[in-house]
């Protein structure tokens, strides 16, 4: 049987702000700072929408709660790291296709002058 190509359909947080104590250097990992997640997870609701049903779908609000509780655990040296592990987290709702994660560090230690420095990663199921 052949497989159906889909489009599937996303749910996007944008700016999720997390203060953690995340980076190589001893300043970052004693102060801290804040770190900005966007994340898109791409999944089918197309259930949750003709039944309107929560429970077919992946809780945004509760999403946004573990990704920040993934955030701020562990502290790690690089933003990098902490991509793969928010991806992992929403990966873990089954509902979940794919992530894209990208993570902000807008007060990183670079002498320049600079807006934003970030990292992306998009992960999905084996």
């Amino acid at each position: 049987m052949e497989s159906v190509d889909k489009t599937l359909d996303s749910i996007t947080i944008t700016g999720l702000r997390v203060d953690a104590h995340h980076g190589v250097f001893d300043h970052e990992r004693r102060d801290g700072q804040e770190f900005v997640i966007d994340a898109t997870v791409w999944l089918d609701f197309s259930s949750a929408a003709a039944d309107d049903e929560l429970a077919q779908t992946i809780h945004y609000g509760e999403l946004a709660v573990e990704i920040a509780e993934a955030v701020r655990r562990d502290p790690v040296d690089l933003i990098e790291t902490l991509a793969e592990r928010i991806a992992t987290t929403v990966l873990e709702h089954p509902a979940a296709q794919e992530v894209r994660v990208t993570v902000h560090k807008p007060h990183a230690p670079i002498p320049e002058r600079f807006d934003d420095v970030a990292v992306s990663i998009t992960r999905g199921r084996a």
